[in-house]
């Protein structure tokens, strides 16, 4: 049983009967005839979502006599037995809330919920709102089948409470919101369409459906006007094609007239043409004869500022210069000064100052090391002293030890012998190894230099065959997943023996198969292909060889008998290869049947031909292939130039390689072998050299011991003395250091008073030099200006004289024109029957405007013009008449068609912009809800995952949401339907949807009712456990679950509400419920359990 930790909430008082609570620890509601379900323990202290259900309250409704239930704002677990009036509780919700029976699946009519026997039943909802609780009331009348509503205690409409309903997001009619026992099975039923838009209206923004219905309007309206434009095309196309018929004749008709019309303008407008080219003329000769006098009174106004600005900056520069002279003589003055001052500085210092400080420092210096020496000394040597004196006395007096020292000398010299030998033997060894390495390195340069060779053949094929090349290397590095042998293409396998003959491979394998790999095995080869072609794209090709090989099969004919033509190979012998290349070769290409001849074949080719009957023949430069006719039995015969060779012109003799790989293995066990040698010679060298350090060592022990009392008698003695002479040489330091300060304070004094003074007298030289500076940088601007202003005017001058005469050459042009001009208006306006004070008519001017404006063009086109006029004959103007009323119809009919499609095209705008509002924000709900199913199931170990579907993008009454669900490892994700998946799988998914929805959380609260009735064991506390941590999670909606049963040993959570709901004879009646009562003995149940 549940245990959850809630507030116990009080049902109504007016109850008829109560059953009393077995688990005093989670039961709360029950139901008899007319019981009521009450809810579990504490109250959770978070507030509800606004619209979340706080209170139900039922009387007369279907098993309750009166029966109010306050539910928590989280999970809330409705259990009890089948029949006992868990799913009253759903219908009570539901038809609060202005729910359809019908929904419900147990009645169409309302009055059909009323207890039996009663005439009348009521429901009451509070919801939470933060603004307030809202309340409503709804009373059924059995005998009229109709509702009463009421809000807050007040009438109203049916009307009203459906839109305060949806104005808090409740949808009791959405299958992804309210889900009734009787309604589960028709979850899996739901279509595609039909999930999506119970999914929006469920979570998704309140917007989001209005765009999609929006969507589906706008594309229905796309249609018709689709449909529309489409039959107003096809009518004016057939216009069009019935005028087409007619139109060259009108179009003679009108290019004709246009002709003549045409002809009569360019007449007119010829003289107006010829007196407006003379007037723009004169205009323009005119406009720059303005612009030029203009120029020529500017030119003569700008000299005036410049000749009074030269002469101003001559009189600055006069000022500039003298003043720099003045500042010239005062620095020359003042750097005199300095120079006598710093000669006195130096001259003291020199002589005077820095060589008696010196002289005083380094004298107090010698003093204060000879004393610190002095010091040294004589501790070092009491020091000494003591320490011969405690070894002389440790010293014993020294035995016989010459044998002793003979013999080591003795061991000395022997191990001197040995050491030298082993030297030798050392020194033979590295000459051996350095001759060794030589011969490496000639054989490793050899076998670069042979895989130089391979590499160029590799160079030619990844240049030319990039597909190849990779698949090359993508062999290299898998060999190991074939099962027999595998050779890379022909052309790197083939090695010619002689470069010249490549032309005669080439020229007879083809290119598709000397980048072909050649395979052994069938099945090596659909492993080959399967990876590098398939997976990796690569063009490659493949060939198998012969099972049996051909490779040293023997010609038909031996080449002695041919070797009188000329014929000196076969192809075979050409080149080497490997034994499955070369059987593919022979088998397909027959190259040990194909002879090589030389120019002595070509020569008496038709000998060869005859005599001979080979089939393919190749002379020095050709290709022969001969033929027997198949009718007329004649040998026919065609001969191609041989193309020159591009891949197998570079020879490796693989050989000679083997050979040098052989030669470097066995160097290399020389080295090996000789380095041994070397350590072990080092080692014997080692140990000698240790053993002659021993001796070494031992030999001039004796030796110091021999002598070493005389020699430390005599070193004390010596130390005594030197001890007592030099403590008797002492110096008073402090008294040296005292008047050696004095003496360098007064000389620093002196020096001092010297620097100031010059000091002072560098300022003032200085100070002169930077206002002489700044007087030089201004004469300069001045200088410069001054040259650039002189510049400028010479040149206006000569500029001023050149503009006077050009100004005189347009005066007397201009005089010229105007004359001109008015004889050519005289004579145009003849040409046109106009007066003197006449303006040309308008439309003289309008088709004038496309007319050609020169002389020439004109002149050309009336001749063009009068040709074409005089073409034209035999037009009846009728059809002209009748062409013209179609091309009215034509053009009112393509407004109205232009109309259309500009309706269409903003409907496609409407339709884009909504889709691009709705589309995005749906594609983010589907995968939040994709990853949060996709998650459930997988932590059950199973898989599933819902996206957004549809056949077509522009159909948006088609789109919909696809479940597909996976429950065993070995099947493919299928899509939930009715009858593919079994009822406890439709029950799991459908949960699990619901969930999913649950965690993305728009809607205030959700109901479920005994949907885990089909569900195993596992699959029911896989789900239970995911209910749990989904819906107690905190910003979750409140939720409802309803079930008979529950497994044992199920996790809850604090968050959780249970209500157990009961049915009996022996119900408690509802006045003797005493809550408080309750609590207490739950509480002494508690505290008494673990103790026992």
């Amino acid at each position: 049983m549940a245990t959850p930790s809630r507030k116990t909430s009080t049902a109504s008082p007016q109850a008829s009967k109560r059953a009393l609570p077995r688990d005093p620890s989670s039961e709360v509601p029950s139901k008899r005839k007319n019981s009521a379900p009450q809810l579990p323990l504490l109250q959770s202290s978070r507030p509800f979502v606004e619209g979340s259900i706080v209170r139900i309250t039922m009387e007369n409704f279907l098993t309750y006599d009166i029966c109010e239930v306050s539910p928590g704002p989280h999970l809330n677990m409705i259990i009890g037995a089948n029949g006992t009036g868990k799913s009253s509780i759903v219908c009570a919700i539901c038809l609060g809330l202005a729910g359809k029976p019908a929904f419900m699946g147990r009645a169409d009519k309302v009055g059909f919920f009323v207890k039996r026997g009663c005439s009348k039943g009521m429901v009451e909802i509070e919801l939470f709102r933060a603004s307030g609780n809202l309340v409503i009331t709804r009373e059924i009348d059995v005998a009229k089948n109709q509702s009463f509503w009421f809000i807050n205690k007040k009438s109203t409409t049916q009307k009203v409470v459906e839109e305060q309903v949806a104005a808090l997001n409740i949808q009791v009619g959405n299958l992804c919101q309210f889900l009734p026992q009787d309604k589960v099975g028709e979850f899996a039923k739901l279509s595609k369409i039909e999930l999506l838009e119970a999914t929006e209206k469920s979570i998704g923004p309140p917007e989001m459906h209005r765009y999609h219905c929006e969507l589906k309007n706008f594309r229905e309206k796309e249609k018709q006007l689709e449909t529309s434009c489409k039959e107003k095309t096809e009518y004016l196309q057939k216009m069009v094609q019935r005028n087409e018929r007619y139109k060259q004749d009108v179009e003679r008709f009108y290019e004709r007239k246009r002709h003549l019309d045409l002809i009569e303008m360019l007449e007119a407008k010829r003289p107006w043409v010829e007196y407006e080219n003379v007037r723009q003329e004169y205009e323009e000769v005119k406009l720059v004869r303005d612009r030029v006098k203009e120029e020529v009174r500017k030119l003569k106004e700008g000299q005036i500022p410049m000749t009074r600005r030269i002469e101003e900056m001559e009189r600055e520069r006069h000022n500039l210069e003298a003043r720099i002279k003045e500042k010239a003589t005062d620095i020359k003055e003042a750097s005199q000064k300095c120079k006598q001052k710093q000669d006195v500085i130096e001259r003291k210092d020199k002589h005077a100052y820095a060589g008696l400080i010196e002289e005083l420092q380094q004298a107090l210096t010698v003093k204060q090391n000879e004393e610190h020496d002095r010091q040294r000394r004589i501790s070092n040597i009491r020091k000494m002293i003591e320490d011969l004196q405690n070894e002389l006395k440790t010293t014993e007096n020294c035995e016989n030890l010459q044998p002793q020292i003979d013999a080591i000398t003795n061991d000395l010299r022997r191990i001197q012998d040995e050491k030298a030998l082993c030297e030798g033997e050392i020194i033979d060894k590295r000459r051996e190894r350095e001759t060794l390495e030589k011969e490496k390195k000639s054989v490793d340069d050899h076998i670069v230099r042979f895989d130089n060779l391979m590499n160029q053949k590799e160079d030619k094929l990844r240049q030319r065959f990039r597909d190849t090349y990779d698949a090359v290397l993508w062999l290299r590095n898998n060999r190991d997943k074939f099962k027999q042998r595998v050779c890379e293409p022909i052309m790197l396998t083939i090695n010619m023996k002689d470069n010249k003959n490549a032309k005669y491979i080439e020229n007879h394998i083809p290119s598709n198969d000397l980048r072909a790999f050649v395979f052994e095995s069938q099945e090596d080869m659909e492993v080959f292909l399967k990876e590098v072609r398939d997976n990796k794209k690569l063009r490659v090709n493949a060939v198998i060889a012969p099972k049996s090989s051909y490779a040293d099969r023997a010609p038909s004919r031996s080449l002695n008998e041919l070797k009188q033509y000329g014929f000196f190979s076969y192809l075979r012998e050409l080149f080497d290869a490997p034994d499955p290349v070369m059987s593919y070769l022979c088998c397909q290409y027959h190259i040990h049947e194909v002879p090589v001849g030389t120019e002595r074949t070509r020569e008496r080719i038709e000998r060869v031909i005859q005599e001979t009957r080979l089939k393919q023949i190749y002379t020095a430069e050709e290709k022969y292939v001969v033929k027997t006719s198949f009718y007329s039995n004649k040998v026919i015969s065609s001969n191609t130039s041989l193309k020159v060779a591009q891949f197998l012109t570079v020879t490796v003799d693989l050989e000679q390689r083997r050979h040098l790989e052989e030669q470097l293995k066995e160097i290399n066990r020389k080295l090996q072998a000789v380095e041994s040698g070397l350590i072990a010679l080092r080692e014997t060298s080692k140990h000698l050299e240790h053993k002659d350090n021993e001796l070494r060592q031992k030999k001039k022990e004796l030796l110091e011991r021999k002598t070493k009392k005389r020699q430390l008698e005599q070193k004390i003695s010596s130390k005594l003395g030197s001890l007592k002479l030099m403590e008797q040489d002492t110096c008073n330091l402090e008294e040296e250091e005292r008047k050696a300060s004095t003496k360098i304070r007064e000389i620093n004094v002196q020096k001092a008073k010297l620097v100031t003074e010059l000091t002072n007298l560098i300022k003032i030289c200085t100070s002169l030099h930077i206002q002489k500076v700044d007087l030089i940088l201004q004469n300069t601007t001045v200088i410069s200006e001054k040259n650039k202003l002189e510049s400028d005017y010479m040149a206006a001058s000569s500029q001023l004289r050149l503009t006077e005469q050009h100004f005189i050459e347009l005066d007397e042009n201009r005089q010229r024109l105007l004359q001109k001009c008015k004889e050519l208006m005289k004579r145009a306006r003849q040409v046109c029957n106009l007066g003197a004070e006449q303006t040309l008519p308008q439309e003289y001017q309008t088709v004038f405007q496309d007319l050609p404006n020169t002389l020439d063009e004109i002149d050309a086109l009336l001749i063009e013009e009068r040709s074409r006029a005089s073409c034209f004959t035999g037009l009846n103007p009728t059809i002209v008449q009748e062409y013209t009323k179609r091309e009215e119809e034509i053009e009112q009919l393509t407004e109205e068609l232009k109309g259309k499609k500009v309706e269409l095209d903003q409907y496609r705008e409407n339709i884009s912009q909504v889709k691009e509002r709705w589309l995005n924000p749906l594609k983010e709900l589907v995968e939040k809800i994709n990853e949060k199913f996709s998650n459930f199931f997988s932590s059950m170990q199973c898989a599933g995952e819902v996206d957004l579907h549809a056949e077509n993008e522009e159909d948006y009454d088609k789109y919909g949401i696809r479940i597909r669900v996976k429950f065993r490892s070995s099947t493919q994700l299928h899509e939930l339907t009715p009858h593919h998946q079994s009822g406890g799988e439709r029950s799991v998914s459908t949960m699990l949807y619901l969930m999913a929805l649950q965690e993305l959380n728009r809607c205030p609260f959700r109901v479920v009712d005994e949907i885990n009735q089909g569900m195993d064991p596992i699959n029911e506390r896989r789900v239970f456990e995911m209910v749990v941590n989904t819906a107690c999670k905190e910003n979750t909606s409140q939720y409802f679950f309803i079930t008979p049963k529950l497994l044992q040993n199920l996790p809850y959570s604090e968050k959780m509400t249970v209500l157990f709901v009961y049915n009996g004879p022996h119900m408690l009646e509802p006045n003797r419920w005493n809550l408080k009562a309750f609590q207490r003995r739950r509480r002494r149940i508690t505290f008494t359990q673990p103790s026992q």
